[in-house]
């Protein structure tokens, strides 16, 4: 212990640097924008290189299980959308509307770093701008919903978990054709919640909620949960519903990334229209 105490007091002024160093970057990252974003970028693509390895070593392992869980992934995904075009990239799908037109693009991902234990859990994913993901795509797997990319770097991307307590997602209960947000409030990783649905509804126990198609991030009815309570305060308006995921967020191996091809324009005809009123 004398041998620690004494070699830390001869390099007392370089540990004191190191000390000041790190709150300094600490101070840009809180108070910079600009500062916080470059640093975020340097660190995703650190902790994405150690992630990625990590994910190799293990995967190996349990390689068999990945290629039936990705095996059954691409059959139900192909057996929902109906009317696909596939490019040449194997790892992408892209899906036309009723018109031909393709609107959505699935591009095939790996998660390599996953909680559900926090308040706010993220996800990270092996592909980044350089395989041409963006801020606000959504993800899902097969089962239903799984998170939005809400940062990247060149080869990596940075996901908002749907078991986050910032996390909105338009719902609806698929029976009744009835809109409702859907939001995360802690607790099990299992179970979600869905506010803001009027209390004239006739909601019922084992109805499906999915995406509405309203947010131009989520294409609609991707699955998101089945109904398992259903709660409303004594003069309240609006129901508070509690539902099961329909994706187990909690073993997360290969994901689709979807890109709204229209995403840009949508927004653009709703902020032109929010400008003129």
């Amino acid at each position: 212990m004398r041998h620690i105490l004494a070699f830390i007091w001869k390099y007392n002024f370089f540990f004191l640097f190191l000390l000041l160093e790190v709150a300094s970057l600490i101070l840009i990252a809180n108070y910079s924008y600009y500062q916080a974003a470059t640093l975020n970028r340097m660190t995703y693509a650190v902790t994405g290189n150690i992630m990625n390895t990590w994910s190799g070593i293990t995967s190996y392992f349990h390689l068999r299980d990945e290629n039936l869980l990705l095996a059954a992934d691409n059959i139900r995904l192909r057996q929902q959308l109906t009317r696909e075009q596939l490019n040449t990239d194997t790892t992408s799908v892209e899906v036309a509307d009723t018109t031909g037109q393709v609107q959505y693009r699935y591009t095939l991902a790996k998660v390599i770093s996953n909680s559900t234990n926090h308040r706010d859990n993220y996800i990270m994913l092996n592909k980044g701008s350089k395989q041409g993901i963006i801020r606000d795509m959504a993800v899902i797997n097969a089962d239903g919903v799984v998170g939005t990319v809400i940062s990247t770097s060149d080869n990596f991307s940075w996901v908002m978990s749907v078991l986050n307590k910032h996390s909105k997602i338009s719902g609806r209960i698929n029976r009744l054709n009835q809109m409702g947000t859907v939001v995360w409030r802690g607790g099990s990783p299992m179970t979600g919640t869905l506010i803001d649905l009027p209390a004239h509804v006739k909601v019922k126990i084992g109805d499906t909620i999915t995406t509405s198609g309203y947010s131009h991030i989520f294409p609609q009815d991707i699955p998101i949960g089945i109904v398992s309570h259903i709660e409303m305060e004594k003069g309240d308006h609006f129901y508070t519903i509690e539902f099961k995921f329909t994706a187990d967020l909690n073993s997360l191996g290969m994901v689709y990334v979807i890109q709204n091809l229209y995403q840009a324009e949508q927004q653009e005809l709703r902020k032109n229209v929010i400008d003129e009123e």
